[in-house]
């Protein structure tokens, strides 16, 4: 068995709370060996990957192999999956069978697609998370424009050109006013009437983001929704009882039909714990109502000082927060900076996370940042801002500035050229639209960049008492 003093810190998980936590961990020279657990082979850029889907940012931009992120890092990369965790005996085990036991644990888990138990849905609904999900409803998509086009039967083109798309937080959002916009421009490419195709976004609440950290957004929310290049159907109110191939099987209440006929159903209402989590040795009085484990303000789970944990899987009972990528990243950063404190026989601190506003598309080139819910950014400025604020939080500087350029470098030579012939007029346009991304870009470049010199720059602790003498209370 290996000593105490060369176990290594197991991060598993390897979304914004793990990733960015072995950077950190890094870059600021932590001396235990750090090896990185997670069944994918690319990091997850979930906010992006409605750009994706449009086609708007590629593969290598939104989902970059671990691999390239990590290289000369010393961090070792397992993809594999964890099938058992052993608190007790500090130890876990892999799905391939690999044994390892931890000096230290940072679990990263995140959470999986729920679907509230819902008849049908994970059979007959489309997910949202990953770069698979994407890519299948992708296909999907286009194959239902190009049926719909070649076919004169209209009850049969109904039924293609019908979407639905269940939840109306800012995921269910920004996907219908995505397809709003980007729908219409596929489908007339073959032949097809824009008008033909209804979206309809399906919510149980009577209200959209109700309850969201951008409920305030409300009122704008729902007349871009009307602005759309096909204006986008609200059913609320309603819930989801079944999911067919046929359609949406619901209860409502007020008078409507108890069923939609579509072939397209997209799921974005809420997400379920990681089955790990289930499985932790951890008492039912250390979770909260739905089973996610309680941490003291250091991340750590209580009980279990040598464990950190954050994000999806993981609730500071004292100060909850709102399952956003700005929280899990600096929820990374403060795990790596306790683990820094304890290797250094130094006291522990809070994690102090800074909500600094919302981002959320609204269709292509459209958007909202809300900034530090004070400042509102809307349209084409909102939507740069928004992209570029994003690329900027991939993991390292060298991806997250190429990432952005590439980026850049389409908005300003490809997405707005119209060839030699272009008049004068549409030449100062385009101009004028060059100038105003690069500013805007540049700002939120240099903003994303100070930002992350800040979170990456070392911290001189100071003499405290011993981290032994800090360990979680009990709950």
């Amino acid at each position: 068995m290996t000593s105490a003093e060369t176990k290594p810190t197991v991060i598993v998980g390897g979304g914004f709370v793990g990733l960015f936590c072995a950077l950190h961990l890094r870059h600021r020279r932590y001396a235990e060996p750090i090896i990185l657990i997670d069944p994918k082979d690319r990091f997850i850029f979930r906010p992006l990957l409605f750009d994706f889907l449009s086609g708007e940012l590629s593969d290598e931009q939104v989902w970059p192999r671990y691999e390239e992120l990590l290289q000369g890092s010393e961090v070792e990369f397992v993809q594999d999956s964890v099938s058992q965790i052993d608190l007790k005996g500090r130890s876990l085990t892999t799905a391939t069978g690999r044994q390892l036991n931890y000096g230290h644990l940072v679990l990263g888990l995140g959470a999986t697609q729920g679907y509230f138990g819902t008849l049908g849905a994970a059979e007959h609904a489309f997910a949202f998370r990953d770069r698979d999900d994407v890519l299948k409803l992708g296909k999907h998509l286009l194959q239902r424009l190009q049926q719909a086009s070649q076919s004169r039967d209209r009850q049969q083109r109904q039924d293609l050109l019908t979407i639905a798309v269940v939840g109306a937080g800012p995921s269910g959002i920004e996907m219908v006013a995505l397809l709003a916009d980007w729908l219409p421009l596929q489908y007339e490419r073959l032949g097809g009437d824009r008008q033909e195709i209804r979206l309809v976004l399906v919510n149980r609440s009577p209200e959209i983001l109700k309850g969201d950290a951008n409920a305030s957004l409300h009122d704008l929310v729902l007349e871009e929704l009307q602005q759309r290049q096909i204006p986008i159907e609200l059913l609320l109110g309603v819930a989801v009882e079944g999911v067919t191939a046929e359609g949406l099987v619901y209860r409502s209440t007020v008078e409507a039909e108890p069923q939609l006929l579509t072939g397209t159903v997209i799921w974005t209402a809420g997400v379920s714990n990681n089955p790990l989590l289930a499985e932790l040795e951890i008492p039912a009085s250390d979770r909260n109502r739905h089973g996610v484990p309680y941490v003291s303000p250091t991340l750590q789970l209580l009980g279990y000082p040598e464990v950190f944990a954050a994000g999806d899987c993981a609730v500071v009972k004292e100060q909850p927060q709102p399952g956003l990528a700005q929280v899990a990243y600096q929820q990374g950063a403060a795990i790596a900076h306790n683990l820094l404190a304890l290797s250094h026989n130094h006291a522990l601190s809070p994690a102090k996370v800074s909500l600094r506003g919302t981002l959320m598309g609204l269709g292509i080139d459209n958007a909202v940042a809300n900034l530090l819910n004070r400042y509102r950014v809307t349209g084409k400025p909102g939507a740069i801002l928004r992209k570029a604020t994003y690329l900027e939080l991939l993991p390292t500087p060298l991806h997250n500035f190429k990432a952005t350029v590439d980026w850049l470098s389409e908005e300003l030579f490809h997405r707005h050229s119209g060839g030699q012939t272009r008049s004068l007029e549409q030449r100062e346009i385009g101009i004028s639209r060059a100038i105003a991304i690069t500013i805007v870009g540049l700002v939120a470049i240099l903003g994303g960049f100070f930002a992350t010199r800040l979170l990456n720059e070392p911290r001189s602790p100071q003499p405290q008492p011993s981290p032994t003498q800090l360990a979680p209370p009990a709950s």
